[in-house]
């Protein structure tokens, strides 16, 4: 599925999920994608993006999403949205506050993209470093 893929960015993989002017069974095939993707992946290892803008949202699919960021948590090392504005941030924050994560927000995919790449360069450097202290 197009909408709902690994990408591969400065080496880095990151699940991104273009959710632009889906449907409200686009987005219901999206998820159910993403969930079946990410959730095959091993623990605190995936970045995600998402991408949003002129999609169809309903009560259920709000309720998807929460529901979504929250149980894909153990799995997720970070995640960027790009695309929120207007009504979308009520939703963002909404989805944000129940999966209790950390989202950064971008207005272009290029940046969110750089900070995925970055993020899990930074991480993996910090663990290493963290094992060095302990060791």
């Amino acid at each position: 599925m197009e909408q709902a893929r690994l990408v591969r960015h400065k080496g880095k993989q990151i699940f991104k999920m273009d959710c632009t002017a889906a449907t409200l069974e686009e987005m219901n095939a999206v998820i159910a994608e993403y969930i079946r993707q990410v959730r095959n992946q091993p623990e605190k290892s995936v970045l995600t993006l998402t991408i949003a803008g002129a999609t169809a949202f309903s009560t259920e699919t709000i309720t998807k999403l929460k529901e979504l960021a929250r149980d894909n948590t153990p799995y997720v090392k970070a995640g960027a949205i790009v695309g929120i504005t207007g009504l979308y941030k009520v939703v963002f924050s909404a989805v944000s506050m129940f999966s209790n994560r950390r989202i950064y927000l971008f207005d272009n995919v290029d940046q969110a993209m750089e900070l995925l790449a970055g993020y899990a360069e930074r991480s993996h450097l910090l663990q290493r470093a963290g094992r060095r202290l302990a060791a």
